[in-house]
């Protein structure tokens, strides 16, 4: 029986190598969500058999911004509170190693070379180092007695000009990273290691030497005056992994993230420095490790989920459709892993989501209220609008929805003053026209100003100097603000993974940030979306057009022009972009599709309930379904292979 069933399975093998299994799932997927929405619309549409139609004409509601705001409620904590402490914990699980070298040997012009001794002659099977500020390679020297060296080479395509290249470098695309020398084959035991830098500074943080058995070389075995490459032997890894290197855009960020606190000028300048400096605060308390450059934009992820919660909420008041579109946007697969990881995505998208939402707030401020009620909700936004600009410039695109939606409300406004022969409507939009430039002009331009102090320091300037008030400042601002616009507007480069806006919305080309094999398992994760929340949104969000058209609903124009925000510019974008620039129009997915549940429950048709709580369990079961590729977790090969490489050829599994 063993053997007929070893046999069956191997002709079940052939059969998946021959056709891809994995294709069935997104054709079921969208024939599932096409019959949700069919269902969706039926229960939108007046009831057959009554009158509800008739009513509907007659009654046709006014567009108005002005509807209900609801609270709060105790019957909100509960399931808040569970939402946070899940997602708390998967995104911190497994987020990277705690502890990282952090004392590094620093070559300079009077030191660039340093020669390690070994105790006995050792044949070296391998090298591993592992890499800190500045980049560069080291020439690499075995002797067996000092003095005939023999150089180490690699074939490596490093961007040097040596040819051959050296055998331990350090390029920009590799700092803080557990790298491996490439050692030539025929080296005979050896007493001598030489390195030198190619340029200084250069810092290098731990070696580990290993002999022929594959064992590392103890320290009391070593001798060399370079101590700092080998006082913290404990935390050499078995291997290279996301877990205790950098990856991706890591290099970038974090590695500014670090010069910033030590006053270094950055190296990465092509984004506003505030998502950084919050970067460098989460190093500054948990230390230049894995876990201490990626916890603060982890946290974040978290809080976008409690602002979505309250704003929908406050939309809705339906503590069913705060919890299940709360839990759609924590099981989105894109908002997951690219809070993972330390770049400044996390911190633009959080502060475009609470601009957003403090507008909203705005809006729906009773119109009849005085002036200082809507101040504080417009304030906020401002404020957060300003934060978010200083971090990325993807948020000036969600300004241009603000002031859409905050015009509109103004004509909205005017209207019920008018048509209420109330008087007072100029002065009122002289005050608010007033204290909107303040905080979503004067506001932003001093956080802006502000985040730029680090580049002042790294020049030697002080604020108790004067640095706020000189103009050598302001030009270091300047010259970074047209370097900025040059880079983004006249890039020319390529990339495997790069897409474009219309292969975003169908989810069509993820980014695969981390791959790595270790016999028959994988370990690797990619930037996505779930396809039940954006292909599901997609169709929402059409919906969203029908609601705003034939409805005239507030509610479905505001999500309209958001997402239409954050998507509408990169149509016009040629330069190279990625799916990750999608992440801010997954926002008004989610509340697209919290629109179609509070439709659902508030019309009570058919099975509601199991349409609502079902779609948002089975974005968690793909969710968990899809865990290894979000997170590194190592998985068999044949479980990326036929469960989740859904498009063959476009998701890289």
């Amino acid at each position: 029986m063993l053997r007929l069933l070893e046999t069956i399975g191997g002709y079940i093998r052939i059969g998946l190598n021959y056709l891809e299994f994995a294709m069935i799932f997104p054709v079921i997927t969208v024939i599932c969500l096409i019959y949700y929405f069919r269902y969706y619309k039926r229960a939108a549409q007046p009831r057959l058999g009554t009158t509800e139609w008739i009513t509907w004409e007659v009654n046709k509601p006014r567009m108005t911004f002005f509807s209900q705001r609801y609270p709060m409620e105790k019957s909100d904590i509960l399931p808040l509170s569970l939402i946070l402490a899940l997602f708390t914990f998967l995104a911190l699980f497994q987020l990277g190693d705690t502890v990282a070298p952090q004392s590094f040997y620093q070559f300079t012009r009077e030191n660039n070379s340093i020669t390690i001794e070994l105790a006995v002659p050792e044949k070296l099977s391998n090298i591993m180092f592992y890499t800190g500020m500045w980049t560069g390679y080291y020439e690499l020297e075995l002797s067996e007695d000092g003095d005939v060296w023999n150089r180490q080479f690699t074939n490596e395509i490093t961007g040097y000009d040596e040819s051959p290249t050296p055998a331990m470098n350090q390029p920009h695309s590799h700092l803080f990273k557990w790298r491996y020398a490439v050692l030539n084959y025929d080296n005979p035991p050896v007493r001598y290691i030489r390195l030198t830098a190619s340029r200084t500074p250069l810092e290098l943080g731990e070696l580990a030497l290993y002999d022929s058995s594959g064992s590392i070389i103890p320290v009391y075995h070593i001798s060399t005056d370079a101590v700092e490459l080998f006082d913290e032997q404990e935390l050499i890894p078995e291997r290279p992994e996301y877990m205790n290197s950098m990856y991706f855009d890591e290099i970038y960020h974090g590695r500014t993230a670090l010069e910033h606190l030590r006053n270094i000028r950055p190296y990465e300048t092509t984004h506003p420095p505030l998502g950084k400096l919050i970067i460098a605060a989460s190093i500054n308390k948990f230390g230049m490790t894995p876990f201490g450059w990626r916890f603060i934009g982890a946290v974040f992820g978290v809080a976008m989920l409690l602002i979505m919660y309250v704003f929908l909420k406050n939309m809705f008041g339906k503590t069913a459709v705060a919890l299940c579109g709360t839990l759609l946007l924590g099981f989105d697969f894109m908002r997951f892993t690219q809070t993972r990881i330390a770049t400044i995505d996390t911190y633009g998208v959080f502060f475009i989501l609470a601009a957003f939402f403090f507008m909203y707030r705005h809006i729906t401020t009773d119109p009849d209220a005085p002036f200082r009620k809507s101040l504080p909700s417009l304030a906020l936004s401002g404020i957060s609008f300003g934060l978010g600009c200083a971090s990325k410039w993807i948020v000036p695109y969600a300004g241009a929805g603000l002031a859409v939606i905050y015009t509109i409300r103004l004509f909205m406004l005017g209207k019920h003053y008018e048509d209420n022969s109330k008087k007072g409507f100029g002065i009122y939009l002289l005050k608010t026209i007033l204290f909107s430039l303040l905080f979503f002009v004067v506001v932003p331009v001093v956080i802006y100003i502000l985040s730029y102090i680090p580049y002042g320091l790294a020049r030697d300037m002080t604020i108790q100097d004067g640095m706020l008030k000189d103009p050598e400042f302001y030009e270091i601002i300047w010259e970074n603000q047209k370097s900025m616009f040059n880079y983004h507007g006249f890039l020319v480069a390529t990339h495997p993974y790069s897409s474009w806006w219309y292969q975003w919305i169908v989810d069509g080309r993820p980014i695969l940030y981390y791959s790595s094999s270790n016999g028959n398992m994988r370990s690797s994760f990619a930037a996505f979306g779930n396809p039940i929340v954006w292909w599901g949104g997609l169709f929402a969000m059409i919906s969203m057009f029908y609601a705003a058209i034939k409805q005239r609903s507030g509610k479905a124009l505001f999500i309209i022009i958001g997402y239409l925000s954050q998507l509408l510019p990169w149509v016009a974008v040629t330069r190279i972009v990625f799916i990750y620039h999608y992440f801010p129009s997954t926002l008004f997915l989610v509340l697209a599709l919290s629109y179609v549940f509070d439709t659902l429950l508030s019309r009570g048709y058919g099975r509601y309930k199991q349409a609502v709580y079902g779609l948002t369990a089975s974005a968690g079961v793909l969710f968990f379904l899809f865990y290894p590729a979000l997170t590194g977790v190592y998985a068999p090969n044949w479980y990326f292979r036929y469960l989740l490489r859904w498009i063959p050829g476009a998701w890289p599994f």
